[in-house]
């Protein structure tokens, strides 16, 4: 039995939605979701609770509700033993869950634990200026946020990027560095990192002269770094993955080591795909060999 959901603010989600409803969505709004069954009792008194707190609080959360029976996988993947089982989405990765029926007032306080904060609105007016070009502007909200809440990953991210477009790259490159890895604005500060990185690694070089330099010169590696990096900067990467292994096949500790380092920088920006595959496998190849 299916579930039809016709109001806005509350979702019948799948294995074929759930990225798009659930992860995307969690970005911008908060989304709880119902994991239940048709069979189960307490799925029967927890429904009507969430929904009714769904439609109560019009749009500032949002209730996708997902069938366990219909939809093993997503159940599996997260990991769900008993329902019902509510987990809480923001920014695209679980924040908060609970297990089983719960009085109302109890399902309330949890709802309202995860609605956006007066820092998180903040951030958002910070997002709103960034996109329209406003960096300075954009800036200056996300400082607002991080004089009262120094880590927080989206104001920090945020700040990065309105730095760089306002061509602060080595400022913007610090707060990247104070993104936590585990959040999910950790990703993006890596694959902004790993741009300015390798565009710094690039410098004034010209591929004609470096290319014709290293036939006459092959054990030239500071040449063959540059021509790497510039390589990189024009995202012609498994070129640039091929010069920077040479580096190391030649030697290993050529700039301390910086050219594995530019390799591992490759593979944040490639993500999980073959090139990556065939190259980490080369990379341990020379390194453990």
């Amino acid at each position: 039995m299916t579930t039809i959901v016709t109001s806005p603010v509350i979702l019948d989600v799948n294995e074929r939605n759930f990225q798009r409803e659930v992860i995307e969505r969690s970005r911008e709004v908060p989304v709880v979701v119902d994991f239940w069954a048709p069979w189960c009792a307490p799925c029967r008194m927890l429904g009507p609770v969430l929904e009714s707190l769904a439609q109560e609080f019009g749009g500032r959360f949002l209730l996708a509700k997902l069938n366990t029976d219909e939809n093993p996988r997503l159940a599996a993947q997260f990991g769900i033993q008993g329902i019902p089982a509510v987990k809480a989405f923001k920014h695209g990765r679980v924040v908060a869950e609970f297990v089983g029926a719960q009085p109302k007032p109890i399902v309330r306080r949890f709802i309202e634990q995860l609605l956006p904060n007066e820092l998180d609105a903040k951030v958002t007016e910070g997002q709103k200026l960034l996109a329209a070009g406003r960096f300075s502007e954009a800036d200056a909200k996300f400082q607002e946020v991080l004089s009262k809440q120094p880590d927080h990953p989206a104001a920090l991210l945020g700040r990065a990027q309105a730095l760089l477009g306002l061509g602060q790259e080595e400022t913007a490159l610090k707060l990247l560095n104070q993104v936590p890895a585990a959040t999910s604005e950790g990703a993006e500060a890596a694959r902004l990192r790993a741009q300015i990185v390798l565009r710094q690694g690039a410098g004034n070089g010209n591929e004609a002269h470096l290319k014709a330099h290293l036939a006459e010169n092959p054990a030239d590696l500071e040449a063959r770094y540059q021509l790497a990096s510039l390589l990189a900067s024009q995202q012609r990467y498994e070129e640039a993955l091929e010069h920077f292994l040479e580096i190391i096949r030649r030697d290993r500790k050529f700039r301390n080591g910086d050219a594995r380092q530019a390799m591992l920088h490759i593979f944040e920006l490639l993500g999980d795909q073959p090139l990556t595959r065939i190259y980490r496998n080369k990379l341990a190849s020379v390194l453990f060999a």
